[in-house]
């Protein structure tokens, strides 16, 4: 396991039991809180490595847990395979570019995300465009996934506008989740920045997630998760620009 003092420890715990609490009430989030907050004190190459295990666990619950695997790979698998090969491309962004630059596209990814969220309305794509915007989006997602390690822009709005009914739209954000969790560990070992002695760490966030979520379930019984929901992106959205305002201090 990686020497970390015990502040920076107990940091890097109530992180992950704040993202895990997120995804409880929200369904989704985890990586992205935890990428936001350990980059507060951390590079966001090392924050990546931190995340892959209880991102892995809690996403590909969600992936299986669906009523109808086999029928969103069918439809999503071109989009897929493009986020593992982006986030291949751009995962030497991450771990070739300074600290400062990396933490700053970050902070701009989670903001613009969290702006989205807040001010954008609902769009629909057209059933006949999927077929070219997938790899597309597919791509982006992945540059994105392996600069930044934040894997919901543009992949979360856009798999919202193809029209999946509530599960399936869970499930189908599972699988996202899922293959950019696993091309970012990939991408990460493929320049030597993650290393078997890392999962230990990450191993040991797996608890506190997992906790975290609970807890999250029942808040989501007692507040609204659209007033959770819209506060998170409000503080989202200033981490965000603290991040990203970190390069031009």
């Amino acid at each position: 396991m990686p020497n970390l003092d015990t502040t920076t420890m107990l940091m890097i715990l109530a992180t992950f039991v704040i993202a895990g609490i997120v995804k409880g009430v929200t369904g989704m989030g985890l990586p992205t809180v935890a990428m936001g907050v350990l980059g507060l004190f951390m590079p966001p190459v090392s924050a990546a490595g931190l995340l892959i295990l209880p991102s892995f666990i809690t996403n590909i619950w969600q992936l299986l847990a669906g009523p109808d695997f086999r029928a969103i790979v069918k439809r999503l698998w071109p989009m897929m395979i493009a986020i593992a090969l982006g986030t291949l491309i751009g995962i030497r962004l991450m771990t070739s570019g300074t600290g400062v630059w990396t933490t700053s596209a970050l902070g701009l990814c989670l903001a613009a995300y969290a702006a989205y969220s807040l001010l954008a309305r609902p769009i629909s794509i057209p059933a006949g465009l999927e077929p070219k915007l997938s790899p597309v989006m597919g791509l982006a997602t992945g540059l994105l996934t392996g600069g930044t390690g934040v894997f919901v822009v543009p992949a979360v709005p856009y798999i919202q506008s193809l029209g999946f009914s509530r599960d399936d739209l869970v499930q189908a954000l599972g699988l996202s989740f899922t293959v950019s969790t696993v091309a970012l560990a990939a991408g990460l070992a493929s320049q030597n920045a993650f290393h078997v002695e890392h999962l230990s760490l990450s191993a040991l966030a797996v608890l506190p997630a997992l906790a975290g979520m609970w807890l999250g379930q029942k808040i989501r019984t007692i507040v609204s998760p659209a007033t959770f929901r819209r506060w998170f992106l409000i503080c989202l959205l200033i981490l965000g620009a603290e991040l990203f305002l970190r390069a031009f201090w």
